[in-house]
Protein backbone atom coordinates (compact mmCIF):
# COMPACT_ATOMS: atom_id res chain seq x y z
CA UNK A 1 0.00 0.00 0.00
CA UNK A 2 1.52 3.62 -0.95
CA UNK A 3 0.79 6.55 0.89
CA UNK A 4 -1.39 7.62 -1.59
CA UNK A 5 -3.61 5.67 -0.31
CA UNK A 6 -3.80 6.18 2.79
CA UNK A 7 -6.26 9.06 4.34
CA UNK A 8 -5.64 9.41 7.74
CA UNK A 9 -2.11 8.40 9.03
CA UNK A 10 -1.90 9.14 12.63
CA UNK A 11 0.45 7.64 15.42
CA UNK A 12 0.37 8.16 19.25
CA UNK A 13 -2.12 11.02 19.55
CA UNK A 14 -2.85 12.23 22.95
CA UNK A 15 -5.60 15.26 24.11
CA UNK A 16 -6.30 16.29 27.59
CA UNK A 17 -8.61 18.37 29.14
CA UNK A 18 -8.34 19.39 32.93
CA UNK A 19 -5.16 17.22 33.28
CA UNK A 20 -7.29 14.05 31.84
CA UNK A 21 -6.36 11.79 28.93
CA UNK A 22 -9.77 11.66 26.89
CA UNK A 23 -7.27 10.43 24.08
CA UNK A 24 -3.94 8.24 24.67
CA UNK A 25 -1.19 7.29 22.21
CA UNK A 26 -4.09 6.91 19.65
CA UNK A 27 -2.76 5.26 16.39
CA UNK A 28 -4.71 4.23 13.05
CA UNK A 29 -4.80 4.20 9.51
CA UNK A 30 -7.66 4.68 7.13
CA UNK A 31 -7.19 3.62 3.26
CA UNK A 32 -9.22 5.58 0.79
CA UNK A 33 -12.62 5.01 -0.14
CA UNK A 34 -13.69 2.88 2.59
CA UNK A 35 -15.67 3.21 5.12
CA UNK A 36 -13.98 3.22 8.72
CA UNK A 37 -15.99 2.62 11.71
CA UNK A 38 -14.93 4.15 14.76
CA UNK A 39 -17.12 2.51 17.95
CA UNK A 40 -17.21 2.76 22.06
CA UNK A 41 -19.27 4.17 24.31
CA UNK A 42 -20.22 7.46 25.34
CA UNK A 43 -17.05 9.61 26.23
CA UNK A 44 -14.53 7.39 24.81
CA UNK A 45 -12.93 9.94 23.07
CA UNK A 46 -14.51 9.65 19.78
CA UNK A 47 -15.44 12.67 19.27
CA UNK A 48 -12.18 14.59 20.29
CA UNK A 49 -10.11 12.19 18.03
CA UNK A 50 -12.81 13.07 15.00
CA UNK A 51 -11.89 16.88 16.05
CA UNK A 52 -7.91 16.52 16.12
CA UNK A 53 -8.42 14.65 12.76
CA UNK A 54 -10.00 17.45 10.95
CA UNK A 55 -8.17 20.54 12.54
CA UNK A 56 -10.37 21.29 15.15
CA UNK A 57 -8.33 20.28 18.26
CA UNK A 58 -4.97 20.20 18.17
CA UNK A 59 -3.45 17.05 20.05
CA UNK A 60 -1.01 17.31 22.87
CA UNK A 61 1.46 15.05 21.94
CA UNK A 62 1.57 12.49 18.37
CA UNK A 63 1.64 13.33 15.29
CA UNK A 64 -0.19 12.53 12.09
CA UNK A 65 -1.55 13.16 8.67
CA UNK A 66 -5.18 14.09 7.07
CA UNK A 67 -5.74 13.74 2.89
CA UNK A 68 -1.60 13.93 2.90
CA UNK A 69 -1.60 17.61 5.64
CA UNK A 70 -0.28 17.50 8.65
CA UNK A 71 -2.66 17.70 11.35
CA UNK A 72 -0.80 20.23 13.54
CA UNK A 73 0.12 23.09 11.06
CA UNK A 74 -1.95 22.31 7.93
CA UNK A 75 -5.61 22.44 9.24
CA UNK A 76 -6.92 25.29 6.66
CA UNK A 77 -5.93 22.55 4.09
CA UNK A 78 -7.76 19.54 5.63
CA UNK A 79 -10.89 21.66 6.74
CA UNK A 80 -11.55 22.83 3.53
CA UNK A 81 -11.38 18.84 2.03
CA UNK A 82 -13.44 17.85 4.82
CA UNK A 83 -16.91 17.13 4.81
CA UNK A 84 -17.95 16.75 9.28
CA UNK A 85 -21.29 16.19 10.30
CA UNK A 86 -21.68 16.36 14.21
CA UNK A 87 -24.39 14.50 16.04
CA UNK A 88 -26.76 17.20 16.72
CA UNK A 89 -29.14 18.72 13.57
CA UNK A 90 -27.02 22.23 13.00
CA UNK A 91 -28.47 23.68 10.51
CA UNK A 92 -31.05 26.70 10.29
CA UNK A 93 -34.01 25.23 11.98
CA UNK A 94 -36.22 27.92 10.47
CA UNK A 95 -34.78 28.34 7.00
CA UNK A 96 -36.32 25.69 4.58
CA UNK A 97 -34.53 22.74 2.92
CA UNK A 98 -33.47 24.57 -0.27
CA UNK A 99 -32.41 27.87 1.40
CA UNK A 100 -30.30 25.92 4.06
CA UNK A 101 -28.56 24.31 1.41
CA UNK A 102 -27.95 27.38 -1.06
CA UNK A 103 -26.38 28.76 2.05
CA UNK A 104 -24.17 26.53 3.09
CA UNK A 105 -23.21 26.57 -1.12
CA UNK A 106 -22.59 30.18 -0.59
CA UNK A 107 -20.56 29.66 2.88
CA UNK A 108 -18.21 27.00 0.54
CA UNK A 109 -17.90 29.46 -1.99
CA UNK A 110 -19.86 27.60 -5.02
CA UNK A 111 -20.22 28.92 -8.26
CA UNK A 112 -24.00 28.76 -8.77
CA UNK A 113 -25.00 27.93 -5.30
CA UNK A 114 -28.48 27.55 -6.21
CA UNK A 115 -28.09 24.49 -8.90
CA UNK A 116 -25.71 22.91 -6.13
CA UNK A 117 -28.74 22.79 -3.86
CA UNK A 118 -31.01 21.36 -6.51
CA UNK A 119 -28.79 18.91 -6.95
CA UNK A 120 -28.39 17.52 -3.81
CA UNK A 121 -32.03 17.72 -3.33
CA UNK A 122 -32.33 15.50 -6.13
CA UNK A 123 -29.53 13.03 -5.16
CA UNK A 124 -30.41 12.18 -1.43
CA UNK A 125 -34.58 12.05 -1.88
CA UNK A 126 -35.52 15.60 -0.64
CA UNK A 127 -37.70 16.46 -3.67
CA UNK A 128 -40.73 17.92 -2.78
CA UNK A 129 -39.73 19.24 0.65
CA UNK A 130 -37.26 22.06 -1.47
CA UNK A 131 -39.32 24.46 0.65
CA UNK A 132 -40.68 22.77 4.14
CA UNK A 133 -38.95 24.50 6.99
CA UNK A 134 -36.13 22.31 8.58
CA UNK A 135 -37.22 22.40 11.97
CA UNK A 136 -40.24 21.00 10.76
CA UNK A 137 -38.61 17.72 9.58
CA UNK A 138 -38.69 14.44 11.03
CA UNK A 139 -35.06 13.04 12.50
CA UNK A 140 -34.46 11.05 9.20
CA UNK A 141 -34.79 13.53 7.06
CA UNK A 142 -32.77 16.28 9.09
CA UNK A 143 -30.41 13.38 8.56
CA UNK A 144 -30.97 13.52 4.95
CA UNK A 145 -30.55 17.36 4.61
CA UNK A 146 -27.13 17.22 7.27
CA UNK A 147 -25.83 14.79 4.68
CA UNK A 148 -26.39 16.99 1.74
CA UNK A 149 -24.88 20.14 3.30
CA UNK A 150 -21.89 18.38 5.03
CA UNK A 151 -21.12 16.42 0.85
CA UNK A 152 -21.84 19.94 -1.16
CA UNK A 153 -18.71 21.10 -1.62
CA UNK A 154 -17.40 17.37 -2.88
CA UNK A 155 -15.36 16.49 0.33
CA UNK A 156 -12.58 14.25 0.13
CA UNK A 157 -13.13 13.16 3.60
CA UNK A 158 -16.41 12.84 5.69
CA UNK A 159 -16.73 12.65 9.01
CA UNK A 160 -19.64 11.77 10.62
CA UNK A 161 -20.04 11.61 14.45
CA UNK A 162 -22.86 9.43 15.21
CA UNK A 163 -24.76 10.58 12.52
CA UNK A 164 -28.30 8.19 12.85
CA UNK A 165 -28.27 8.99 16.42
CA UNK A 166 -32.27 8.90 17.38
CA UNK A 167 -33.91 8.36 14.52
CA UNK A 168 -35.73 5.12 13.29
CA UNK A 169 -34.28 1.51 11.58
CA UNK A 170 -35.42 2.61 8.18
CA UNK A 171 -33.90 5.96 7.90
CA UNK A 172 -30.47 4.54 9.20
CA UNK A 173 -30.83 1.70 6.47
CA UNK A 174 -31.54 3.99 3.71
CA UNK A 175 -28.57 6.74 5.44
CA UNK A 176 -26.02 3.73 5.49
CA UNK A 177 -26.82 3.33 1.91
CA UNK A 178 -26.19 6.30 0.66
CA UNK A 179 -22.64 6.30 2.75
CA UNK A 180 -21.90 3.04 0.51
CA UNK A 181 -23.16 4.73 -2.86
CA UNK A 182 -20.31 7.62 -1.59
CA UNK A 183 -17.69 5.39 -0.75
CA UNK A 184 -18.28 3.86 -4.48
CA UNK A 185 -17.65 6.92 -5.83
CA UNK A 186 -14.39 7.28 -4.04
CA UNK A 187 -15.17 8.92 -0.64
CA UNK A 188 -13.70 8.17 2.00
CA UNK A 189 -15.75 7.95 5.32
CA UNK A 190 -15.16 7.70 8.63
CA UNK A 191 -18.25 7.16 10.78
CA UNK A 192 -18.50 7.06 14.93
CA UNK A 193 -21.71 4.62 15.95
CA UNK A 194 -22.47 2.36 18.81
CA UNK A 195 -24.44 0.34 16.41
CA UNK A 196 -23.65 -2.83 16.09
CA UNK A 197 -25.52 -3.12 13.13
CA UNK A 198 -23.89 -0.06 11.66
CA UNK A 199 -20.31 -1.54 12.53
CA UNK A 200 -20.78 -4.06 10.43
CA UNK A 201 -21.53 -2.40 7.26
CA UNK A 202 -17.83 -1.07 7.68
CA UNK A 203 -15.12 -2.19 5.82
CA UNK A 204 -13.19 -1.70 9.07
CA UNK A 205 -13.54 -0.80 12.43
CA UNK A 206 -11.67 0.29 15.42
CA UNK A 207 -12.92 -0.14 19.14
CA UNK A 208 -11.97 2.65 21.50
CA UNK A 209 -12.38 3.14 24.98
CA UNK A 210 -11.73 5.59 27.30
CA UNK A 211 -9.55 7.25 25.35
CA UNK A 212 -7.59 3.95 24.57
CA UNK A 213 -7.55 2.10 21.01
CA UNK A 214 -8.75 -1.46 21.96
CA UNK A 215 -9.11 -3.59 18.63
CA UNK A 216 -9.15 -2.96 15.01
CA UNK A 217 -9.45 -4.49 11.53
CA UNK A 218 -12.28 -6.08 9.78
CA UNK A 219 -15.12 -6.99 12.09
CA UNK A 220 -14.19 -10.72 11.00
CA UNK A 221 -10.53 -9.88 12.27
CA UNK A 222 -11.73 -8.04 15.37
CA UNK A 223 -13.79 -11.18 16.01
CA UNK A 224 -10.99 -13.28 15.55
CA UNK A 225 -8.50 -11.81 17.75
CA UNK A 226 -11.08 -11.48 20.84
CA UNK A 227 -10.25 -15.30 21.00
CA UNK A 228 -13.49 -15.61 23.14
CA UNK A 229 -15.27 -18.72 22.70
CA UNK A 230 -19.43 -18.19 23.30
CA UNK A 231 -22.77 -20.57 24.55
CA UNK A 232 -25.70 -19.35 24.16
CA UNK A 233 -28.24 -20.66 27.23
CA UNK A 234 -31.89 -20.65 27.58
CA UNK A 235 -34.03 -21.92 29.91
CA UNK A 236 -37.58 -23.38 29.73
CA UNK A 237 -38.87 -20.81 32.51
CA UNK A 238 -36.80 -17.49 30.87
CA UNK A 239 -35.72 -16.72 33.76
CA UNK A 240 -32.15 -16.65 33.75
CA UNK A 241 -30.97 -13.76 36.24
CA UNK A 242 -29.80 -16.06 39.15
CA UNK A 243 -27.77 -17.73 36.72
CA UNK A 244 -26.09 -14.92 35.06
CA UNK A 245 -25.31 -13.43 38.75
CA UNK A 246 -23.46 -17.07 39.44
CA UNK A 247 -22.05 -17.17 35.63
CA UNK A 248 -20.64 -13.26 36.74
CA UNK A 249 -18.79 -14.59 39.61
CA UNK A 250 -17.18 -17.91 37.96
CA UNK A 251 -13.67 -17.94 37.30
CA UNK A 252 -13.12 -18.55 33.58
CA UNK A 253 -16.49 -17.00 32.21
CA UNK A 254 -15.06 -13.25 31.26
CA UNK A 255 -18.63 -11.93 29.89
CA UNK A 256 -22.28 -12.46 31.02
CA UNK A 257 -24.86 -10.89 28.57
CA UNK A 258 -28.18 -11.30 28.63
CA UNK A 259 -30.21 -10.77 24.60
CA UNK A 260 -33.87 -11.03 24.93
CA UNK A 261 -34.63 -14.30 26.33
CA UNK A 262 -31.32 -16.11 26.58
CA UNK A 263 -27.97 -15.62 27.98
CA UNK A 264 -24.38 -15.12 25.62
CA UNK A 265 -21.72 -16.62 28.00
CA UNK A 266 -17.99 -15.90 27.00
CA UNK A 267 -14.65 -16.80 27.39
CA UNK A 268 -11.22 -16.32 26.55
CA UNK A 269 -9.59 -19.41 27.50
CA UNK A 270 -11.88 -22.20 26.64
CA UNK A 271 -10.85 -25.07 28.44
CA UNK A 272 -11.27 -22.40 31.88
CA UNK A 273 -14.71 -21.52 30.26
CA UNK A 274 -15.86 -25.11 29.48
CA UNK A 275 -14.76 -26.23 33.74
CA UNK A 276 -16.57 -23.26 34.70
CA UNK A 277 -20.14 -24.26 33.23
CA UNK A 278 -19.37 -28.02 33.03
CA UNK A 279 -21.73 -27.73 37.11
CA UNK A 280 -24.61 -25.38 35.20
CA UNK A 281 -24.67 -27.71 32.05
CA UNK A 282 -25.77 -30.94 34.12
CA UNK A 283 -28.71 -28.48 35.65
CA UNK A 284 -32.38 -29.73 33.86
CA UNK A 285 -34.15 -26.94 32.50
CA UNK A 286 -31.08 -25.43 30.57
CA UNK A 287 -30.59 -25.42 26.91
CA UNK A 288 -26.41 -24.83 26.14
CA UNK A 289 -25.20 -23.90 22.75
CA UNK A 290 -21.80 -23.31 21.08
CA UNK A 291 -22.06 -20.07 19.45
CA UNK A 292 -19.79 -17.65 17.10
CA UNK A 293 -19.07 -14.67 19.20
CA UNK A 294 -21.00 -11.88 17.97
CA UNK A 295 -19.55 -8.16 17.63
CA UNK A 296 -21.27 -7.40 20.53
CA UNK A 297 -19.91 -10.10 22.58
CA UNK A 298 -16.26 -8.71 22.01
CA UNK A 299 -17.23 -5.39 22.64
CA UNK A 300 -18.96 -5.94 25.93
CA UNK A 301 -15.90 -7.83 26.53
CA UNK A 302 -13.42 -5.21 25.90
CA UNK A 303 -15.66 -2.75 27.93
CA UNK A 304 -14.88 -5.24 30.80
CA UNK A 305 -10.96 -4.69 30.53
CA UNK A 306 -11.03 -1.34 29.49
CA UNK A 307 -9.96 1.19 32.63
CA UNK A 308 -11.86 4.19 33.30
CA UNK A 309 -10.32 7.37 32.72
CA UNK A 310 -12.70 9.33 35.65
CA UNK A 311 -11.11 7.00 38.17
Amino acid sequence: MNGHDIVIDVHNLTKRFDGRAVVRNLSMQVKRGSIYGFLGPNGSGKTTTIRMLCGLLTPDEGTGTCLGYDIRTETDKIKNRVGYMTQRFSLYQDLSVRENLEFIARIYGLARPAAAARAAIERLGLAGREEQVAGELSGGWKQRLALGACTLSSPQLLLLDEPTAGVDPKARREFWNEIHALANEGLTVLVSTHYMDEAERCHEIAYIAYGELLARGTVEQVIEGSHLTTYIVTAADANLSDLSDALSRTQGVDMVAPFGTSLHVSGRDADALERAIAPYRARGGLDWKRSEPSLEDVFIDLMGKARDNFQ
